[in-house]
C-alpha cells in the first residue's frame, strides 16, 4: 500500500513518521518552500495525548530529539484578574515520564524535530491544487508545478483552508467565531520577568478582563539547548465589535491596538504587550469548524484542522491532530497488512469524529464572540459570576482537586486499543 499525505504540518509528520516506521510506503508533500517557510516561533502546548502519539509514531532517536528540544514545561494554572488579581491557582499534574507529559514547544524546533529522518519521505514546494480517482481503485493527486503522484490512500493534512476537504466535502463548514486574537513575544530578561504576573514563569497564565477580553501568557525557557532563545509570548483575544478596522496596519501599530483596549489593565502587562518585538506581532480571526453530516467513507481521508478546526481555546487543537495521526496510522497499518483499507479508514473517522468534535465544540465555548460574556450589560454580570466561582473553587480543596483533575483528564485519554498497541 502507498499513503500520500498533504501538508507537513504536526499531524501530517507525525503520520508520516508512524507510517515509516510501520514499513508501509508514505510519501508527503508540503507547499512550503523550505521547512521553515511561513512559521512563526510560537509556542505549542503537548498534552499527555500529544506526547502519547509522537511517541508512538516517531522513531526512538526522533522522538528523543523532540523532547530534547521542548521548553520547560508548565506546573501550574495561573488564573488572574486584568489587574493580576488571583482567581485560581493549581498545581498540574506530573507526567508519569515523556511518553505521558505536557511539554512546551516552540513551532519551528517542533518542525525541525519531526523532519528528522524523513528526508525521503517529505517534498518541499508541492503545491496540492486536486484529486482524481482512478478505475483501479488508486487516487492520484495533482500539484500546480504539473506533476502528480498516485497512491492507494490519500490522506489530507493541509490545515484549516484544506484544498482535500475543499474537494472531498465541499459541504464542510469553517465559520468565524466572532474572536479577533492579536499576539506578540519579546526577549525572556530580569526586566521583562519582573513585569510578569506572579506564579506566571512556570506557568501556563490566563487574565480575564471585564468585558470579556482574555489574555494568556507562557514563558518559554530552553535551558540552554541552543533550539532557542528563551522568550515571553503574551496573545490578546477579545469580540470583534471590540477593534477598530486593521486593514493595512503595521505590526508596531497591532501593538498600539492593545494597548488602546487595555487602559485600565495592569502597566506591567501594559508594559509587556509594547515591549514585543514589532516582527512577532501578528492577528488573526479565529475560525472552527462546524460538526459535519456524517460522509461516505473512502480512500480519501483527513487529520487535524482540515476536519476539525477548533479555536486556541483549551490548546488541544495540535494535540487531537497528533490522536488522529496515531489513530490512523495503526488503522491504516493493519490494512497495509489485509484488512480492508475502506474498512480501516471507516473505524478510523467513526472515533475521530466523535472525539475530534466534541473538542471542537470544548474550544468553541471558550473563544465565542456571540456568548454573553461579550455583551454590554449582561456581560458584567457574566464575568463577575465567572470570577466568584473561580475564587470559591481556589478556596475549596476538595473543589479545586475536582475541576483540576476533571481538565487533566480531558487532556490525557487512553483507550483499550492504544493500550493494547504498547502492550503488545
Amino acid at each position: 500500500m502507498r499513503v500520500l499525505i498533504i501538508g507537513a504540518g504536526t499531524g501530517g509528520l507525525c503520520l508520516a513518521h508512524g507510517l515509516k516506521k510501520a514499513g508501509v510506503d508514505v510519501a508527503l508533500f508540503e507547499r512550503d518552500r523550505t521547512p521553515r517557510s511561513m512559521l512563526i516561533g510560537y509556542r505549542v502546548g503537548i498534552s499527555p495525548d500529544g506526547s502519547k502519539a509522537l511517541h508512538s509514531c516517531l522513531p526512538a532517536d526522533v522522538f528523543a530529539e523532540f523532547v530534547r528540544t521542548t521548553a520547560r514545561p508548565p506546573v501550574r494554572i495561573n488564573m488572574r484578574t486584568e489587574k493580576y488579581r488571583e482567581l485560581l491557582v493549581g498545581d498540574l499534574p506530573e507526567g508519569l515520564d515523556d511518553s505521558r507529559s505536557e511539554k512546551s514547544v516552540s513551532r519551528i524546533a517542533m518542525r525541525t524535530a519531526l523532519l528528522r529522518g524523513l528526508d525521503d519521505v517529505v517534498r518541499f514546494d508541492k503545491s496540492f491544487t486536486h484529486f482524481a480517482r482512478n478505475d483501479d481503485g488508486t487516487v492520484t493527486a495533482f500539484f500546480a508545478d504539473g506533476t502528480s503522484e498516485t497512491g492507494d490512500v490519500l490522506v489530507g493534512a493541509d490545515g484549516a483552508r484544506s484544498k482535500v476537504r475543499e474537494q472531498y466535502l465541499p459541504h464542510a463548514k469553517v465559520v468565524d467565531t466572532g474572536i479577533t486574537s492579536i499576539a506578540g513575544k519579546l526577549p525572556l530578561t530580569e526586566e521583562n520577568l519582573r513585569l510578569l504576573p506572579p506564579l506566571a514563569d512556570g506557568a501556563v497564565t490566563l487574565l480575564y478582563g471585564p468585558h470579556g477580553e482574555f489574555v494568556i501568557i507562557h514563558v518559554m525557557r530552553f535551558d540552554g539547548t541552543g533550539v532557542e532563545d528563551d522568550y515571553i509570548m503574551w496573545g490578546f483575544a477579545a469580540s470583534h465589535d471590540k477593534f477598530p478596522d486593521m486593514s493595512g496596519m503595521s505590526q508596531a501599530e497591532l501593538k498600539q491596538v492593545v494597548l488602546n483596549l487595555t487602559p485600565k489593565f495592569h502597566p506591567d502587562l501594559r508594559r509587556l504587550v509594547a515591549l514585543a518585538t514589532p516582527e512577532t506581532v501578528f492577528r488573526i480571526k479565529v475560525r472552527t469548524s462546524e460538526r459535519l453530516r456524517p460522509w461516505q467513507p473512502s480512500t480519501v481521508t483527513l487529520i487535524g484542522d482540515s476536519v476539525h478546526l477548533m479555536t486556541p481555546g483549551r490548546g488541544i487543537g495540535a494535540n487531537t491532530a497528533l490522536r488522529d495521526a496515531e489513530l490512523l496510522c495503526r488503522k491504516l497499518v493493519e490494512a497495509d497488512r489485509g484488512k480492508d483499507v475502506v474498512r480501516a479508514i471507516t473505524e478510523y473517522e467513526q472515533e475521530m469524529i466523535e472525539y475530534g468534535f466534541r473538542a471542537v465544540e470544548a474550544s468553541r465555548e471558550m473563544m465565542d464572540g456571540t456568548g454573553l460574556v461579550h455583551k454590554p450589560v449582561i456581560g458584567r454580570i457574566v464575568t463577575a459570576f465567572s470570577r466568584t466561582f473561580l475564587r470559591v473553587t481556589n478556596a475549596v480543596p476538595p473543589l479545586k482537586r475536582k475541576v483540576l483533575a476533571a481538565d487533566a483528564a480531558e487532556r490525557d485519554h487512553v483507550s483499550s486499543a492504544h493500550e493494547v498497541v504498547h502492550a503488545g
